[in-house]
C-alpha cells in the first residue's frame, strides 16, 4: 500500500507542472477562457491536457521538485506565467475585433443601448455582442482549440520545465498590445469615415436651414450609414480574424525556434 501511495505521489507530482501551464492558457485563451464557459470544465480539460502532455515531460527536471519547496513554488508560477503569456496572444485577436464592435458602435449611436453579455461577464453593446459571437464562430470553425493545444504541446519542447523562458517571449506580447488598437482602428475606419461624412454635411446645412430640426434627422441617417457601412466590414471580419490569429502564431512559433 506504501508503495502505491508512492508511485500515486510521483504521478501527481508529474502531471501537477504541465496542469499548471495548461490551466494559465485556457484561463487566458480567448473563448475557453470567457466566464461562459466554467471553471470545472477549464480545470478538466487542463487535466486531460496534463496526461496527455506526459510523454513531452518525462525527462526534464520538474518532476523530480517537491512542489510544497521554495524552488517548487517559483516553477509553478513559472509554468503559470508562461501558459498565461501564450493564450494571452491568442486572446489579441479576439480583442481586436469586441474593439472593433465598440468603435463602430460610438460612432452609429447604438453605444447608448448596452445588453448584458454572457461571455465576458459585464456590459456591452449590441454591434460588439454581435462581432465577438461571430469571431468566436470564426475560431471554431478553423480549428483555433487545436492548435492551442499542438501549440502548448511545442511549449514544452521550446520551454521545458525547470528550464525557465525568454524575456523575449513577454516583450513580444507586449509590444503587441499596440497592434490590437492599431488593427481595430484600420478595420473601422470605413464605419468612421462615412460617419464623419454624413456629420459635416449635416453641419453645412445647418447653415443653410437653421430651422430643421438636424439632431433628431442626422441621427437617424447616421445610424443608416453606419449600418450599411458595418454591412460591408463584416464580410471581411472572418478574412482579418484569421490573419490576426496566424500573425499570433507565427510571433509565437518565432519565440520557439531558437529555443526548440
Amino acid at each position: 500500500m506504501e508503495q502505491v501511495l508512492a508511485n500515486l505521489l510521483v504521478w501527481l507530482t508529474a502531471i501537477w507542472w504541465p496542469f499548471v501551464r495548461t490551466m494559465a492558457m485556457l484561463s487566458a485563451a480567448p473563448v475557453l477562457g470567457e466566464m461562459l464557459v466554467p471553471v470545472t470544465v477549464r480545470i478538466l480539460v487542463a487535466l486531460v491536457l496534463a496526461i496527455v502532455m506526459l510523454p513531452l515531460t518525462q525527462g526534464q527536471v520538474a518532476p523530480t521538485i517537491d512542489p510544497l519547496s521554495l524552488q517548487g513554488v517559483a516553477l509553478t508560477i513559472e509554468q503559470a506565467v508562461i501558459g498565461f503569456v501564450i493564450g494571452m496572444a491568442f486572446h489579441f485577436s479576439m480583442s481586436v475585433i469586441a474593439l472593433l464592435g465598440y468603435l463602430i458602435s460610438s460612432q452609429v449611436g447604438f453605444s447608448m443601448a448596452v445588453m448584458n453579455d454572457p461571455t465576458n461577464g459585464t456590459m456591452s453593446d449590441v454591434v460588439s455582442a454581435m462581432l465577438t459571437m461571430l469571431a468566436i464562430v470564426v475560431f471554431f470553425s478553423i480549428d483555433g482549440h487545436l492548435v492551442l493545444v499542438g501549440v502548448i504541446g511545442q511549449s514544452f519542447k521550446a520551454w521545458p520545465l525547470g528550464g525557465g523562458f525568454h524575456p523575449l517571449l513577454l516583450q513580444a506580447v507586449a509590444w503587441n498590445v499596440a497592434w490590437i488598437f492599431s488593427a481595430a482602428m484600420l478595420l473601422a475606419i470605413p464605419v468612421v469615415f462615412s460617419a464623419l461624412v454624413v456629420q459635416i454635411g449635416f453641419g453645412f446645412l445647418n447653415r443653410v436651414a437653421p430651422s430643421l430640426n438636424l439632431f433628431a434627422l442626422g441621427f437617424s441617417l447616421i445610424t443608416i450609414f453606419g449600418l450599411m457601412m458595418l454591412a460591408q466590414v463584416v464580410r471581411f471580419i472572418p478574412q482579418h480574424y484569421i490573419h490576426m490569429s496566424n500573425r499570433v502564431l507565427d510571433m509565437i512559433q518565432r519565440q520557439m525556434v531558437p529555443y526548440g
